[in-house]
Parts: structure tokens; sequence; C-alpha cells
């Protein structure tokens, strides 16, 4: 029997199930199933607050929803022949006829990494002497509710009015830890990175002890350092690690003369954070409240900067169990009061050479080079961040489509690098010279447009 007919015939399993046993709740269902059961609030329904939003029982599956959960594009098909199955020609509704022995025909064929996701069936079976797996366990492996993009978009709908609210909203941008690819597993981190993550975890796990012992204001971390060396992208991979929220806001953004109600929109932006609770929520550019506060203009901005330093300080890992990371590239530029607000300063420096090598590895794991020296590599390309070694990867892979190649050379990842060492010195460039503007060559014939022409050429040898 095929693996098409084993997904099928768990998603039959699993709505039947969960339709039996009121005592389990959505975090008891596969994210995968989750989605597809989701309801919306009812348009007519007398208050958004009121509306009912969630999964409701019983579970119908047709072919429609065993297809989006399965990705089986003909699900009956699959298990047509199966003593146990029927389908309803009228309705197109699939079910299980003999409940018992699809649950003995799934057993025997399926893995313990598969019912060790699926707290459903775990929770029926895990008084077997075959089964190994506890429905605890396997809802600890299950990714909560409030983690999945139909909660979020829901909750936000249902406590936020769309054009009231759509100037904050527009503020914030909120991620599911499903739609984050990148995990920590993927990234290069300092020894001192490691260290804060792994306290930053251990008082998410004992946050409870924490706050019986009185130490409630923990979990507001600044991370410090230039462009490009992982700051967002360590927090986004923490947020993926941990299934939460991804709450982002620039303060830029928040301080941006073109904005309206800049400190109600600050008290919102809080408020959707404590509304997507457990979350992860991350104010990037911090450095923007030290340029606010010593301006002279705007006093609506200051205000807003005010509302936001006060907000950070009502807010709480403990009670409200939102982490709070801050970013900045300029440090030097934060006064005393934007310090204060955090308990860690991590510092993510430029990479060293044994890091730049590693971060090589990490980006070239799925691609093919021949002969390929992370080492060599990283000794050509001191000063540049984690984020310039992409850039530098995603040239070379390019030039080699113009190829037509699907694989690459040390050769040609050398020439990315002194290509991407070249934009970034056009990036710096004066384009103004002794009062002229810096063109190319335009024919003409004169010595310096020669002179151009012949540097720009040279520039592009290995183009």
């Amino acid at each position: 029997m095929s693996n098409r007919a084993l997904e099928v015939v768990e998603f039959l399993l699993t709505a039947h199930l969960y339709g039996e046993n009121r005592g389990l709740d959505e975090n008891d269902l596969p994210p995968r199933y989750r989605r597809v059961f989701w309801s919306e609030p009812e348009d007519d329904a007398e208050t958004d607050e009121d509306a009912p939003i969630g999964i409701e029982r019983p579970l119908v599956v047709t072919e429609s929803t065993a297809r989006k959960a399965t990705g089986v594009e003909h699900p009956w098909d699959a298990i047509s022949d199966l003593m146990f199955t029927q389908k309803e020609d009228f309705s197109g509704r699939i079910s299980l006829t003999q409940p018992e022995m699809a649950t003995e025909w799934y057993l025997e064929r399926a893995e313990p990494d598969r019912l060790e996701t699926n707290p459903t069936i775990a929770a029926t079976v895990e008084d077997r002497d075959d089964v190994d797996v506890t429905h605890a366990e396997a809802r600890e492996r299950t990714r909560p509710i409030q983690a999945d993009r139909v909660w979020i978009d829901s909750l936000l709908d249902q406590y936020f009015d769309e054009e009231e609210d759509a100037e904050m909203l527009d503020l914030v941008q909120v991620r599911a830890p499903e739609e984050i690819e990148m995990t920590l597993e993927d990234l290069v981190l300092t020894q001192d990175q490691e260290g804060e993550i792994q306290k930053l975890m251990k008082a998410i796990e004992h946050r409870e002890y924490l706050a019986d012992i009185g130490l409630r204001e923990i979990g507001k971390i600044l991370f410090v350092g230039p462009p490009g060396t992982g700051k967002t992208t360590v927090t986004r991979a923490l947020a993926h690690e941990l299934g939460l929220p991804f709450v982002e806001v620039k303060l830029s953004m928040i301080t941006s003369q073109y904005l309206g109600e800049t400190a109600k929109n600050v008290e919102k932006t809080f408020e959707v954070a404590k509304r997507l609770s457990p979350c992860i929520l991350f104010i990037d550019e911090f450095d923007s409240v030290a340029k606010t506060r010593r301006s002279d203009e705007h006093a609506a901005l200051k205000r807003a900067v005010n509302t936001l330093l006060k907000s950070i300080d009502d807010i709480s890992l403990i009670r409200d169990e939102v982490i709070l990371i801050g970013a900045t590239n300029h440090p030097d530029q934060l006064d005393s009061a934007a310090w204060r607000r955090f308990d860690e300063i991590v510092n993510f420096p430029k990479p060293d050479r044994g890091m730049r090598s590693d971060i090589l590895r990490i980006i070239t794991k799925r691609m093919d080079v021949a002969e390929f020296d992370p080492d060599a590599v990283a000794d050509r390309t001191e000063g540049l961040t984690g984020s310039d070694l992409r850039m530098v990867l995603r040239e070379a892979v390019l030039e080699a489509l113009t190829e037509e190649r699907m694989s690459l050379t040390q050769e040609d990842i050398i020439d990315a690098v002194e290509d991407f060492e070249e934009r970034d010195n056009l990036k710096n460039m004066n384009m103004m010279s002794d009062g002229e503007q810096l063109v190319a060559g335009d024919g003409s014939g004169h010595d310096d447009d020669e002179g151009h022409d012949h540097d720009h050429d040279e520039g592009h040898d290995h183009d």
C-alpha cells in the first residue's frame, strides 16, 4: 500500500477520533489539519469578540479537504479499495466505516515519528503495549495553534478594526513560525550569542519559577552590531525554534513625520504583541529613539517615543509572555534611558575567518561546488558579513546559470567575491569629482573619458 493511502487514512482517522473525544482541543490536531478545518467568524455575528472562531466539531472530510490536508491529488482513489472506508456520492464526504480496523491498519504501517506528531491518535492508542508514544509527548512535539497563520490572522481581524487601525497595522509585520524558513541550526553564532539564547530559552521554560522568586524583569534583550550580522535573522530563527509568532516593528516607521497618531500607534503595537502572546516582539532600528529624543522638533513624535519607553517598561515575559528584542546598528546613539530598558546586551560583530568559513559551508551545503575550499574564500572575504557572503554566493550561482551551469567552481566564487567588492566600492564612491559628475565614456575621444573607460573595463575583468 502506498504512502498516499497512509496519508489519507491518518487524516480520516484523526478527524474521526477528534470528533469522538471531546477532551481534545485544537492543539491536539497536527498543524496541517488545523488550517483545513479552521472556521472564521460569521459576518452576521453580533460582535467580533462573541463570534465563533477556531475548529468546530464534527470534522467533515471531503475530497477537497483531504487534498488540502494531505497533498494527495486524488484522495479517494488512494483508499477506495480499503474495507473500512466509504464515500457518499451525494455529499462527497469520505469517512471510516470501521474505525478500529482503520486504527490497526494505520499502526501497522506508520513510523514512530509520524505518530509522535499526531496527539489525537496518540491519545487514543497510548495505553497499548505496542505503542511507545504518549499523548503528552506527542502534544509537546506539536506546534501550538497560537503559532499558526490562520490563528494569527483571525485574532488580528477579531480585535483590530481594518479601517481604524490600518495605520497601526502597517507598522507591524507578523510572521507565523511556519513561514520562517531559517532555523538556529542554519546560523553560525558566537559563544556569547549562543549563551544568551540558551539563557532566554531557559527563562521561558521556567518563567513560573522566576515569577515565584520575584525575578520579573527578564526577557528584554538588545542586539547590537553592524548591518548584515544576523540580528534580525537570529530573532526570526528563535521564533521558529520556539514556535512563537514573530512581531516586527521598525522604529523609523513609527518616528516618520508622515504617520498620524504615533503615540496611539505605539500603544497598539504592544497591544498586538500582548494579544498574540506568547510571542517575540522585535523592535528594529532602536537608535531612532535617541535621534528623536535629541531633536527639538516634532513634539508629537517625542511623546510617541516616551510612550514607547513606557510600554517597554510595562511589558513582561513573566506576566505577558512577550519576549522583547531590540536591535540597533548605532549603539553610540543610544542614551542611558534607552540602554536601561534592557536586561541583556548581545554583541553581533562581523564574523572572523573561522565564522566566515562555517557560514560558507552552511550556505553551500545544497550546492554543487567542485573542489570547494571555504577556508580559502574566507581568507579573501575579511570584513564581509554573513549577509554579504550570501550575496556573493547568489552572484556566483546566477553567473553560472547565464552559462547554463548548475554547478559551481572555486573560481566562480572567487570571481563573485571580487565582483561584490567592486559593487561595494561603487556604493561608497563619491559620485562627484572636482565638481563634475562621473560618467561612462561617451566616445568623444577626450583623454579623461578614455581614462574612465579604461577603469570601467578593468573593473569588469571578472564578469
